[in-house]
């Protein structure tokens, strides 16, 4: 089993069930793990270049991707305007990753406006816009030990469609991770099964309704909170000369002390 959907399958199951009592125990865990981990934007240098090598250790171990010599998986998308690239770190140790594209009518690249053009871009041309995460890469080994680590990687997500004001999250996933994008976020299919250029496998596209399930989501996941400077460290582009943030820490915390 791959590093990927390991890591989802863990963390769709480490609820434990419905009722408040067990929700209560799953969100201190996750609560208490987010107190030790630290959100890196990576641009360049060895940071960049440990993500990719993180994302070619979990997709190889099921053939996700062919072979190649630097050990790797990058790909042009990484270079794009709206493209924001993630290493998430426990204890100081790089435990995932993550990339979001912003894709609007000025800045449409992603990779789900790749694959499903013919379903997004007339909706982009609309003014429609969204958040699109990609490139969910967990270590097989750290999820073994750590599985909380799907949510603290895709509270990103989240983060990235309230900083953007994106009224929808994009999810180009393979079929068998459906369950989990169900399950935690609500979200629905709008494009069928296809083909995405370098992976060895079929894809299909599902979308998040950001505002109807955002109570829902905070009240159940309490840890999907976080401040507006936490997102604006996050995805906004330092201005000429200045230099951005080299860790970000999670903010969820504030709220649970203001409670």
């Amino acid at each position: 089993m791959d590093g990927q959907l390991a890591a989802l399958r863990h963390a769709a199951g480490a609820d434990g069930g419905n009722s408040s009592d067990n929700m209560s125990s799953f969100a201190r865990n996750i609560s208490a793990m987010l107190e030790r981990t630290e959100y890196r934007r990576c641009d360049k240098g060895e940071d960049l270049e440990d993500i990719y090598r993180l994302r070619y250790k979990s997709y190889r171990l099921s053939d996700m991707v062919p072979e190649n010599p630097e050990h790797i998986v990058h790909d042009e998308l990484d270079e794009t305007e709206n493209c924001s690239k993630f290493g998430i770190y426990i204890d100081g140790e790089l435990v995932s990753t993550l990339r979001i594209h912003h894709a609007c009518s000025a800045t449409p690249q992603s990779p789900s406006t790749t694959v499903y053009g013919d379903i997004l871009r007339p909706m982009l041309a609309a003014g429609a816009h969204f958040a699109d995460p990609s490139r969910f890469a967990a270590d097989p080994d750290w999820s073994k030990i750590y599985p909380q680590i799907p949510y603290l990687t895709l509270r990103l997500a989240g983060m990235a469609c309230f900083y953007f004001d994106a009224p929808y999250c994009l999810s180009t996933i393979r079929p068998e991770h459906a369950g989990f994008y169900r399950r935690i976020y609500c979200s629905e299919q709008i494009g069928e099964l296809r083909d995405y250029p370098g992976l060895n496998y079929k894809v299909v596209l599902y979308r998040a309704n950001v505002n109807a399930i955002r109570e829902r989501s905070f009240s159940r996941f309490p840890f999907f909170r976080s401040t507006p400077m936490e997102q604006r460290m996050l995805f906004e582009t330092p201005g000429a000369g200045e230099l951005a943030p080299l860790t970000i820490l999670p903010t969820a915390k504030y709220f649970r002390e203001a409670a």
